[in-house]
């Protein structure tokens, strides 16, 4: 059973999105602030999806999505009174895969949760079957088995050289951040899930699917499909 934790403070939003979806099937549970998330964490098994809302008593969605994706792998819908484009743009930059604001239906939100489930059990999949990925460190550009480029940044074309030379083992996040040091002076924890956001976000805008790179819990990021390093 899929397991969903919802972070929202309007206590009658947060009664609904729990009833109607464990009534769909769902383990669900609903807290009000960022300090019952933590409490909740602590007993529960890890999420598989977190429905976060933005604007919370004692802190944010932007600035609490980077922390759920360091801590599970798991997908993150953002549900907020927030619809201006710079708050989405903000959303997916800080880890949201799907972005909502709150008129939206509950089968709407049902329908999310159900495609970023699908998106996220995709790959596992798919690696039996689609050729390999290919990774030109000349170029700096990341090839898709379907086809087509992706350029990449110098920081993008680091991060994945390490990831896919580490033969689908994960990389730390120290590690990671050590190497892209020596790119950007006093490269943090916060630049890194940027990066990766955007990256995340890049693969996905190019080929409709889930990008295969992995969030590994308490260690860092593995890249989870066969691809081959060089240059065309």
């Amino acid at each position: 059973m899929s397991r969903i934790l919802i972070v929202e403070d309007e206590d009658s939003l947060r009664a609904d999105l729990v009833d109607y979806m464990s009534l769909h099937g769902f383990e669900t549970k609903g807290v009000g602030s960022v300090r019952e998330m933590e409490m909740a964490l602590q007993t529960m098994e890890p999420p598989h999806v977190v429905i976060l809302d933005i604007s919370l008593p004692d802190g944010n969605g932007f600035q609490l999505a980077p922390k759920i994706r360091r801590m599970f792998d798991c997908g993150i819908i953002m549900l907020t009174a927030h619809g201006d484009p710079e708050s989405r743009v903000r959303g997916f930059d800080s880890g949201a895969d799907i972005y909502l604001v709150k008129h939206t239906s509950l089968r709407e939100i049902l329908a999310a949760i159900q495609s970023l489930l699908r998106r996220l059990s995709a790959p596992e999949a798919e690696n039996l079957t689609v050729p390999d990925w290919m990774l030109d460190t000349v170029a700096w550009k990341l090839m898709p088995p379907e086809g087509g480029a992706i350029k990449l940044t110098s920081t993008e074309l680091a991060f994945l050289t390490a990831l896919i030379e580490n033969s689908g083992a994960p990389c730390s996040r120290e590690e990671l951040a050590g190497l892209l040091s020596s790119r950007q002076t006093q490269f943090e924890n916060r630049h890194l899930d940027a990066v990766v956001s955007r990256l995340r976000r890049k693969i996905q805008d190019h080929t409709g699917v889930e990008p295969p790179i992995r969030s590994v819990y308490g260690v860092g990021y593995s890249f989870s499909a066969a691809c081959k390093v060089g240059s065309l």
